[in-house]
């Protein structure tokens, strides 16, 4: 596998944000910037916002972080309308890490709930456009850090936020005729939107289940996070969504669709080189592509030798066991030490940027209820830890013998408590 050098990221990342900003030279980011305060500007994406430097952080691994959007009709949207439901950020104390939910509602001709997808994914960049904004994450991962410089420059108030949004949506998508935003800081309130939003998502994700990818000619690429992992290609196929959870084929279908000279690209599949591991012909020379030649093969089902590559906005890592043959699972929310002795915030930092690393890969979680999961790997069966939430919230996506065989925190927090129950239990893995 070719190695990429600090220099080909910064050249890289260079032409991603030049195409970026080509794309959106129309909307005029002048006058937002003199309106907010802060600059803003696709210029902007990609610059981190660390530990120490943000004046308030919402959502991420310390507290609920979600946004939503909803496509409504003309008559139910009250145009410009921003409602901040808890404490607003001048109210925050310093350095907090707060729980958080954005629900942006939009209308107008053509907009409904089978293409609000593509303006929520926008949520993403729009801010990361504001100079001293860092966000990463989508749907119930969101995680966003405002920094004490933007905070002191006048980005004081979620009604500065939504104005921006608003009028990036209107200069965006020009068939948008009113935007509303509410801003959720209230924990208890935090709490029941995320349970609403769980439910829409699930609708979505469940357009899928009889799609696979035999029954397709094109797959799509998802690019989103160029400017944090210049060489990361995100592949979509019925059988794989993309690593954040936020699209899934049909999602990344009708984003093209609207969108075809945007993040989203439509790519013909080719031959299938490998039935095992689904290595398609077609797949390879998009990555390529899209990669500057960083990647040039890619199984789309396997974590061994030529593995999917990781963005950073992932919401959980696969990660192999050597010790038991077997792989475990982690997702951005879980604290403390996983089975083998790492974190997850270690593990994440090794296996973003775009890098091929074979036996840690990022993933949605909703990939472990595919067909097709690790098939090329062994799938299921290969999976010996899982964290309580997760074990139990696909309960019954994993078969019946095999539940009691996979070890959770409570199990194993080590790799000699793991062998030892999965001995114990009997688990596949070992034979």
């Amino acid at each position: 596998m070719p190695r990429i050098t600090p220099e080909d990221k910064r050249r890289t990342a260079k032409k991603d944000k030049m195409i970026d900003i080509e794309r959106d030279a129309k909307i005029d980011y002048s006058a937002m910037s003199e309106e907010c305060l802060v600059q803003i500007g696709p210029q902007f994406e990609g610059e981190p916002v660390r530990k120490g430097e943000y004046q308030v952080e919402l959502g991420g691994p310390k507290a609920d972080g979600v946004y939503m959007l909803r496509a409504k009709n003309m008559d139910d949207v009250e145009d410009g309308k921003m409602t901040v439901i808890g404490p607003d950020i001048n109210e925050m104390e310093d350095g907090s890490s707060q729980p958080f939910a954005l629900l942006v509602e939009i209308s107008g001709k053509g907009m409904d709930s089978e293409n609000e997808v593509v303006p929520e994914r926008r949520l993403h960049s729009y801010q990361n456009y504001l100079d001293g904004v860092w966000a990463t994450g989508a749907r119930t991962d969101s995680w966003t850090r405002i920094s004490k410089e933007a905070y002191e420059k006048g980005l004081k108030s979620f009604e500065d936020l939504g104005n921006i949004f608003r009028n990036l949506y209107m200069s965006d998508f020009l068939q948008i005729k009113k935007v509303a935003c509410t801003f959720i800081t209230d924990e208890k309130k935090v709490e029941e939107f995320l349970v609403e939003a769980k439910e829409v998502f699930a609708q979505r994700d469940a357009r899928m289940k009889d799609m696979s990818e035999e029954e397709v000619e094109e797959f799509y690429s998802c690019t989103l996070c160029s400017s944090f992992a210049p060489s990361h290609v995100c592949i979509i196929t019925p059988d794989r969504m993309s690593l954040c959870g936020a699209l899934n084929y049909l999602d990344a279908k009708m984003t093209f669709q609207m969108e075809p000279d945007g993040y989203v690209g439509k790519h013909i599949k080719g031959e299938l080189l490998d039935s095992d591991t689904y290595e398609y012909s077609g797949i390879n020379e998009a990555v390529k592509e899209k990669s500057m030649g960083a990647t040039e093969r890619v199984y789309l089902h396997s974590a061994f030798d030529f593995p999917h590559t990781s963005c950073g906005c992932f919401q959980g890592l696969l990660f192999y066991i050597p010790e038991v043959d077997g792989f475990g699972y982690v997702h951005r929310d879980f604290q403390g030490e996983i089975c083998n002795g790492r974190t997850f915030s270690s593990m994440a930092g090794e296996a973003a940027g775009g890098k091929q690393i074979e036996g840690l890969i990022g993933s949605a979680i909703d990939y472990l209820r595919s067909k097709k999961f690790l098939i090329g790997d062994g799938g299921l069966n290969r999976i010996v830890w899982l964290p309580k939430e997760i074990k139990e919230d696909l309960k019954e996506d994993i078969p019946e013998e095999l539940y009691p065989k996979i070890s959770s925190e409570e199990d194993a927090t080590n790799v000699e408590d793991l062998m030892e129950f999965l001995e114990q239990q009997g688990h596949p893995c070992l034979t």
